[in-house]
């Protein structure tokens, strides 16, 4: 057995910032809105969400005043330090959704499709240089129990491989079998994507405003007043939310999210020689079969995105800036990397870097209005915001306009999921939770009593 090297030592040098975000043609930031004005349409929250909102909306109604106020940069959270993973599905996967609406998947799972394309395009039709690739996804068994699972999950276009197939695409001794779907996901650069998106927005007349947190909403007369930190107020006729793992401004909203910390590592360019000694020439997108699962993909210059395994959810629904760094989870992280890859011996990592993204009990988002439908928001993507955000920010147009359309229509769009008790429970639940999965993963994806509990309750997911 080969030996593991010292995740300590790749990680000696790791910079404690998103790969993303640390780049010396990061766009100048924006000045803040220190002086109350007004709009047809304020938008709240700086990241894709909102930047789709933004561009949406004026290419609905160019005359339509719009505003974008974000609290510190564009695409500084979860949008500029995820793994750009850009895909077709709107539910977290065929059997999450299957299971919850079965009679409407067909239709979810068409317009989630057409997402992407409308996505694609986008980004071609203006320039955006975000590195888009329709690399497509690679999911592989690390398990044997998992083999038969995949087999099971290979629907129309994907194709199941056997051990030596799946290593003939991307070797590694630990995996068993893969299934590639070739066509439903897409590689981006995320900080890129939101900085163009940004760009577009204003070309298109949005004003974009940074360092600019909204405090509250309020009515007043016939529309609304946002008060933000700067002692400005923005009145505006409409608003649409897009602050996700953040506490949401419709308070009623906000049991229904809880916000939990992924975790990345960037490796150094690969060499010719290393790149060579794992394959990968199609490039593709990899997740891996366990319930605490890994993310990984290559960028433009070669280097490997490694992420996930560990989620973490501090009490109280805090997100702090502390615990963007969790040294025991990416110390974690590099042992499995050389694990998954021991012909790697000796890369480094040149970054580490975590997050928040927000979750809901049917992990996939949801959507609402409040203050008599003059504000709309959609919230817990949990994970699939890279994509799954346009399609959000299409929904709360609709809403917002009075239209019934066919998104607006589905039962998926229309319900909320099961909220979150408070604390200390919502804490228990979700620690007992994760506990439960590990076990799941080591005792061949067996899933113990709660876990039992939750799927019943509609609760329980199986990545």
């Amino acid at each position: 057995t080969a030996l593991v090297p010292d995740p300590s030592a790749s990680l000696r040098n790791a910079e404690p910032i998103s790969f993303w975000l640390d780049r010396a043609d990061r766009p100048a930031a924006r000045p803040a809105l220190t002086s109350s004005t007004q709009t047809d349409l304020a938008i709240v929250g700086g990241g894709y969400t909102g930047l789709r909102t933004a561009v949406l909306a004026k290419e609905r109604d160019p005359s339509r005043e719009v505003v974008l106020v974000e609290a510190d940069r564009i695409g500084w959270a979860a949008s500029g330090r995820n793994g750009g993973f850009c895909a077709t599905s709107l539910s977290h996967g065929e059997d999450n959704g299957r299971s919850r609406f079965p009679r409407e998947y067909a239709a979810f799972d068409r317009l989630g499709v057409q997402n992407l394309a409308d996505i694609e395009a986008t980004v071609a039709e203006h320039g955006i240089d975000c590195d888009f690739q329709r690399s497509g996804e690679l999911t592989v068994a690390t398990e044997p129990y998992q083999v038969d699972e995949l087999a099971a999950a290979a629907g129309p276009g994907a194709v199941l491989l056997d051990r030596a197939a799946v290593r003939a695409e991307l070797d590694s001794p630990t995996y068993l079998a893969g299934l590639h779907t070739p066509d439903r996901t897409a590689l981006v650069d995320p900080a890129r994507l939101a900085w163009g998106l940004a760009g577009l927005a204003e070309r298109l007349g949005v004003r974009v405003v940074e360092g600019s947190s909204v405090t509250a909403v309020s009515r007043l007369g016939g529309g609304l007043a946002l008060r933000l930190s700067t002692g400005a107020t923005l009145r505006a006729r409409q608003a649409a939310l897009g602050t996700n793992a953040f506490p949401s401004l419709v308070k009623r909203s906000r049991n229904y999210t809880v916000p939990v910390y992924d975790y990345v590592l960037m490796t150094q360019p690969l060499s010719t020689e290393q790149l060579a000694s794992i394959g990968w020439r199609h490039r593709q997108g990899v997740g891996d079969s366990g319930n605490q699962f890994h993310y990984y993909r290559l960028t433009a210059d070669n280097r490997v995105l490694w992420g996930g395994y560990d989620a973490i959810y501090h009490f109280g629904r805090q997100v702090k800036p502390e615990y963007d760094q969790r040294e025991s989870t990416f110390q974690r992280l590099a042992a499995h990397f050389f694990q998954t890859f021991p012909q790697l011996a000796g890369v480094e990592f040149t970054h580490k870097w975590g997050g928040a993204i927000d979750t809901c009990s049917r992990f996939f988002a949801f959507y609402g209005t409040a203050y008599s439908g003059r504000v709309a928001y959609a919230q817990g993507y949990t994970g699939l915001g890279v994509g799954a955000t346009r399609f959000g920010a299409q929904v709360m147009l609709d809403r917002l306009a009075g239209q019934r359309t066919e998104r607006t229509e589905l039962r998926m769009v229309r319900r909320k999921p099961i909220p979150f008790p408070p604390e200390p429970f919502a804490y228990l639940g979700v620690e007992l939770t994760r506990r439960s999965l590990i076990r799941a993963d080591e005792r061949a994806g067996a899933r113990n009593l709660w876990l039992r509990a939750l799927d019943r309750l509609g609760m329980g997911f199986d990545s």
